[in-house]
């Protein structure tokens, strides 16, 4: 059946990992360098697989694509458009104006004009203000002689009630029809000066969003498939192409959260530590019920302070091109590891490769922890060196999974990734798994991806109960997800915090719910 067969891929910044999948089977796996153009490594992957696996083009149901080119927009401050920002909240939050606390360099790339407007909710719904209608006409009018067509809108409270954001984008889209308008309440979670950065964000990459779509779709074409693609979010599931045009800052951190998913899927294990090693960095995380367990506080993108949902990782300088040093014989330790790496380099420069870069894959091939180049160019490595180097990676990484541990259970870590022929078999107290086919795990996270919802809100408890409260968010979550591509009767409940908030009146509760379900195609 057509529907039995996916294609995974994941683009990283050494390698660009591809899987085809039938059913819950990886029939075939590829490991291509990145282009620059990162299309023709798409391309190459997709034909290695197809050939690889003999299943007809006619016969896949849809490809998974995981990509980095909104994050490294954002890093690199490239193919970024001006954005102006309307927020509604006068007579409040005067003290701390849009693009507060940004860096210098994008702030200039990006300020096209902040506004601030009457109106604005308090955190029951409440009216702090009427909209005041007549200013925003006259900003969108102004907006369309300076030629700015990409605005972010913010309001106070608005997760709490979002009427006045689409009034705002309404009133814009009137009078400025080629403007894209993008509402701080389908980005981000409460928090007005986070989730107002996230939608500025968000606005300033439309533009790249539908060009990296269109090349996307054109791969595709060239490689003779017509299925619909997906493009993998950072909470582990899946967006359609229109989606990802609409919200290309879902897809922030979408690399390790598909190894991840993937590390769950290839293990079978839905409570685990996974280590994801590279070739430059080490990520690991904590996975609960399969999914990447959430960051609580903002995150920091490029410099900007956020909080949509991103998964709590913590990442270290280590990965199999990471450069070995012998420092002055005083000092000690007296070998380093990182965080400069060879990259996708590695196999021209390491000494397994008959290179004259001294790297952590070399370390790892001379002491018999994995098979890879010619090892008899490493054989002339001084024992006692490579077991110091051994030590010092067995550190580093003991130090980031005991970061990511919640309690002293012994969970299992997995370890997946091109590098991880570094960690040793135990990782303290823990045994690690690497399941198979652990090196494109963040291929295989790409093609089992679900589709999700979430919601985060704060209710007002003083006119409905609490499981009425409940009952609401979630379905508002449910509808996030079946908009997003989800199939109505497979969802979920994958995730609920009830948080009471006793700072504020009126018995007030903030309610996040998150469900999945399984992608409609």
């Amino acid at each position: 059946m057509k529907s039995n067969y996916r294609i995974g891929i994941d683009v990283g910044g050494t390698n660009t990992d591809a899987v085809i999948m039938q059913n819950d089977t990886v029939l075939a796996a590829t490991k291509q360098p990145t282009t620059a153009d990162v299309t023709s490594g798409i391309e190459n992957a997709l034909k290695v697989v197809l050939e690889q696996s003999g299943v007809s083009h006619a016969n896949i149901s849809g490809v998974m694509i995981g990509t980095t080119h909104f994050t490294n927009a954002v890093v690199e401050r490239k193919h970024l458009q001006k954005t102006a920002v309307i927020r509604v909240c006068l007579p409040a939050t005067l003290s701390v104006p849009p693009f507060a606390d940004w860096p210098q360099d994008i702030q200039t790339m990006l300020d096209g004009g902040c506004y601030l407007v009457k109106g604005g909710y308090e955190f029951d719904g409440r009216l702090i203000n009427p909209l005041d209608e007549a200013h925003i006409s006259q900003i969108a009018l102004e907006l369309k002689q300076k030629g700015i067509n990409s605005v972010a809108v913010s309001c106070v409270f608005s997760p709490v009630n979002d009427d006045t954001e689409y009034r705002v984008r309404d009133l814009i889209q009137e009078l400025h029809p080629e403007c894209d308008v993008v509402l701080s309440c389908e980005v981000g979670r409460i928090g007005l000066l986070e989730r107002e950065n996230a939608a500025i964000l968000n606005a300033s990459l439309r533009q790249l969003s539908r060009k990296t779509v269109q090349a996307f779709a054109n791969a595709l074409k060239v490689c003779g498939l017509n299925c619909p693609f997906f493009i993998t979010q950072n909470d582990g599931t899946l967006m359609s192409a229109e989606f990802v045009e609409r919200y290309p800052v879902l897809t922030f951190a979408s690399g390790p959260t598909n190894s991840m998913r993937g590390a769950v899927f290839l293990s079978g294990e839905q409570d685990a530590i996974v280590v994801d090693i590279g070739g430059t960095t080490t990520d690991v995380g904590l996975v609960q019920q399969g999914f990447p367990r959430q960051a609580a506080m903002s995150v920091d993108v490029g410099g900007v302070r956020t909080n949509f949902r991103m998964p709590d990782m913590v990442s270290v300088g280590l990965g199999g091109g990471s450069l070995v040093r012998q420092k002055a014989a005083q000092a000690k330790p007296n070998i380093t590891i990182g965080p400069d790496s060879v990259g996708y380099q590695i196999s021209e420069k390491a000494w397994v490769f008959g290179g004259s870069d001294l790297t952590a894959t070399d370390i790892a091939v001379a002491s018999g922890r994995a098979e890879v180049g010619d090892a008899s160019n490493v054989a002339s490595l001084d024992a006692e060196q490579v077991n110091q180097a051994l030590a010092v990676m067995d550190e580093i990484i003991f130090d980031v999974v005991e970061k990511n541990r919640l309690s002293a259970a012994r969970i299992p870590v997995i370890v997946v990734g091109g590098g991880s022929v570094l960690a040793a078999q135990q990782i303290g107290d823990l045994e690690t798994i690497r399941p198979n086919h652990f090196s494109v795990a963040n291929a295989v996270g790409a093609a089992i991806a679900q589709v999700s919802g979430e919601v985060d809100r704060i209710f007002s408890l003083e006119n409905i109960s609490r499981d009425e409260a409940l009952a609401q968010a979630k379905q508002a979550a449910t509808d996030k997800a079946i908009e997003a591509g989800a199939k109505a009767d497979t969802v979920v409940l994958v995730d609920q915090e009830d948080v009471p908030l006793a700072y504020l009146p009126g018995n007030a509760t903030r309610i996040r719910v998150k469900v999945v379900g399984e992608l409609e195609f």
